[in-house]
């Protein structure tokens, strides 16, 4: 991957904003990856040395990083009884799988496993499903690699952009710029069955890539899909006055609404692509075809 330094900084500040010594070790596959698009990964495997990314593109992350040392320091100074950035690597079907856990706090009766996430409020109030995922996937490897018992699973989110005016003012807000989320623990069966399951469609699209086949596509919430929905307007208003699914709908409501009303129609897209939030958009024949599609 190119790295660029588009807005001159110093280059200390671009070295300490780059810099990561992040390894999966002899793993074939992480937890990360094994709950993403087996497309996106494969593309950017693939397309890894043509990658670009500027220097301020890595903030967020390196500001996480940032907040795992914070909390790691904690842990060592509240001393209690808890294992904290442990990298655990468990076989399955001759593949290799490894994910690094933020917080393990061992009890009696079970682990509670913690992941600690920088985040933005919209992400803690739509729950994302991919939290679920990846802890529990967190916990199936506890329980294979360590043979433990797992018992809770929470993220510890600290809230970037929070804003103490709109959760006095907003009634599902978070209440603080810390939110400690509960995650809901599978059963060993389903854990055990989403993992062969999500190992299985990246063995194949290993395969598919091999051989010069073309890759599964990505599904609508892998790509972050926001489907088109159709807005009723008041003029001088900026915020909708109720959004509809279909123009059918809208007009229905218009039709009892007085002339200062109007129709916006709000176009869908699949933000993550849009956005190239995975990185391998511009080589995505998904992707590049609905594009042609829309011209």
């Amino acid at each position: 991957m190119e790295i660029t330094n588009n807005f001159g900084l110093p280059e200390f500040v671009v070295e300490a904003l780059t810099f990561s010594d992040y390894s999966r070790g002899d793993a074939q596959i992480s937890v990360t990856q094994l709950i993403d698009s087996p497309q996106i990964v494969q593309l950017q495997k693939e397309h890894e040395d043509k990658q670009t990314k500027d220097a301020v593109d890595f903030v967020w992350s390196r500001f996480g990083t940032s907040v795992h040392n914070m909390f790691e320091a904690g842990i060592k100074a509240s001393g209690i009884e808890a294992i904290s950035e442990e990298r655990l690597f468990t076989d399955i079907n001759g593949w290799k799988l490894s994910g690094a856990i933020d917080v393990q706090e061992v009890n009696d009766d079970g682990v509670i496993i913690s992941d600690f996430k920088v985040t933005s409020v919209w992400s803690v109030m739509n729950a994302k499903s991919s939290w679920d995922q990846q802890l529990n996937v967190y916990a199936w490897l506890v329980r294979k690699a360590k043979g433990q018992v797992v018992k809770k699973l929470q993220i510890v989110a600290l809230l970037r952009d929070w804003s103490r005016r709109k959760a006095e003012q907003e009634r599902n807000y978070p209440s603080a710029p810390v939110a400690v989320i509960d995650i809901g623990l599978w059963s060993d069966r389903e854990q055990d069955l989403y993992v062969e399951s999500r190992l299985k469609k990246h063995m194949d699209a290993e395969f598919d890539a091999a051989i010069g086949q073309s890759l599964e596509q990505c599904s609508s919430e892998e790509v972050w899909a926001k489907a088109t929905v159709y807005a009723v307007m008041r003029k001088g208003r900026k915020s909708a006055v109720k959004l509809y699914p279909t123009e059918l709908l809208a007009q229905d409501r218009l039709d009892g609404l007085d002339n200062t009303h109007y129709i916006e129609t709000r176009t869908g897209e699949n933000t993550r692509c849009a956005g190239d939030w995975c990185g391998v958009s511009a080589y995505c024949d998904q992707y590049q075809g609905e594009l042609q599609n829309v011209v």
